[in-house]
């Protein structure tokens, strides 16, 4: 059971009005956001931050971000936002290939040289102490001006935010994060752990 139960879709309607994003990034409005919404503020503020972040300003496509997400999530060990993540990058097409190799974006031929570069980023900037180094920047700018960079630096902070919330909490997994994270990173022992609603 997770630390604090989520409210209702109709507890707080600007909230509810805000949270329609999800329904084209997910398919439903994460519990994460409905336990947020005990703090109006704190969930609007979220919601308008997550969309900011996620605009495509450059060329780090919606379909690349969310996999950033997910290098972010998993250097973490978040598995809510692992399956949120996978099953994000999917609705915004990513190519099957990547979804089913995404663990071995180092090596396999399904990435760019400009993906590796990005993931290796969310990798870097994710570990704790962090390890983004002059490295990782040489071959940024190899292929990412400034702006790109600032988006993909603002998909890796949000999700760190949410990496935290969500371990922290417990968030109990919804029925179609749980369908993607183990069709996409059920090979790798993707299990729901914490967030199956009745082990916190």
């Amino acid at each position: 059971m997770a630390l604090v139960s989520p409210l209702s879709a109709e507890h707080d309607l600007e909230t509810k009005e805000l949270a329609t994003f999800f329904n084209e990034t997910l398919g439903f409005c994460p519990n994460s956001v409905l336990t947020m919404q005990r703090r109006p503020a704190i969930s609007k503020a979220f919601i308008n931050l997550n969309k900011a972040v996620m605009a495509n300003e450059g060329n780090v496509t919606s379909a690349l971000k969310r996999m950033i997400a997910w290098v972010s999530s998993n250097a973490t060990g978040c598995r809510y936002c692992q399956a949120h993540a996978i099953r994000a990058a999917e609705r915004y097409g990513a190519e099957q290939e990547q979804l089913d190799n995404i663990w071995d974006y180092k090596t396999h031929p399904a990435f760019s040289n400009a993906e590796r570069a990005a993931l290796d980023f969310s990798l870097a900037a994710s570990m704790v102490p962090n390890a983004v180094n002059a490295e990782i920047k040489k071959e940024l700018y190899k292929y990412w001006d400034e702006g790109e960079i600032v988006e993909m630096l603002g998909v890796i902070s949000l999700f760190g935010y949410l990496n935290r919330w969500n371990d922290s909490m417990g968030t109990t997994m919804e029925e179609g994060a749980v369908e993607s994270g183990n069709q996409y990173l059920g090979k790798h022992g993707f299990e729901v752990g914490k967030h199956d609603g009745s082990k916190y």
